[in-house]
């Protein structure tokens, strides 16, 4: 719902700025984000450290599960032997251990994984200065909006304050910010 919404008011951003006056006064631009971070040696290294320690992660991944694997192989090959404590105790085991996988998977490969967590610390860093350089050539350019073509769609990644239109929008909504945001209605 929320991309659909973003979708359409692009669509009518595009529009507007497609109108002969308005486009006349804006002066719009757009990056390659994709292919700038490319260029970019501190990023491609940050990268490549990222890409080692995920293959790391992935081959530790592996050789767990080959463990579990041969775990589950030497109980099945062996479980008319066993009674049935011990094959009790050696399903529990199996269990535990494929639940130690899974526990690691996410560890470092989930929402909020290790991964996440040092892509998170080591190229935000220099996606932020990816950002403020764009900021400062659409400020000395004089571009009233800048977008980034990487990602299949265009994102805004710069846009003139005084452009801004959301309070007009509020005010037309009959929200008045100051009331609400001092907890009146």
């Amino acid at each position: 719902m929320h991309s659909r919404f973003a979708a359409i008011l692009l669509l009518a951003a595009l529009g507007v700025m497609s109108a002969p006056a308005t486009f006349a006064q804006s002066k719009v631009g757009y990056i390659d984000s994709e292919a700038i971070l490319g260029q970019m040696t501190e990023y491609t290294q940050v990268q490549q450290q990222i890409d080692r320690m995920a293959q790391d992660w992935q081959a530790e991944l592996e050789r767990r599960q080959e463990e579990v694997d041969a775990l589950f192989q030497e109980y099945q090959a062996r479980e008319l032997l066993y009674t049935n404590e011990e094959r009790q105790r050696r399903r529990e085991e199996i269990l535990d251990a494929e639940q130690e996988v899974e526990r690691l998977r996410i560890q470092y490969f989930g929402p909020e994984g290790q991964l996440f967590q040092q892509q998170e610390s080591l190229i935000r860093p220099i996606q932020e200065r990816v950002l403020e350089a764009v900021e400062r050539v659409a400020e000395q350019g004089g571009y009233d909006y800048v977008f980034d073509k990487d990602g299949g769609g265009f994102l805004f990644l710069y846009a003139r304050p005084n452009l801004d239109l959301s309070q007009d929008v509020l005010e037309e909504l009959g929200i008045d910010v100051e009331s609400a945001a001092r907890g009146e209605n």
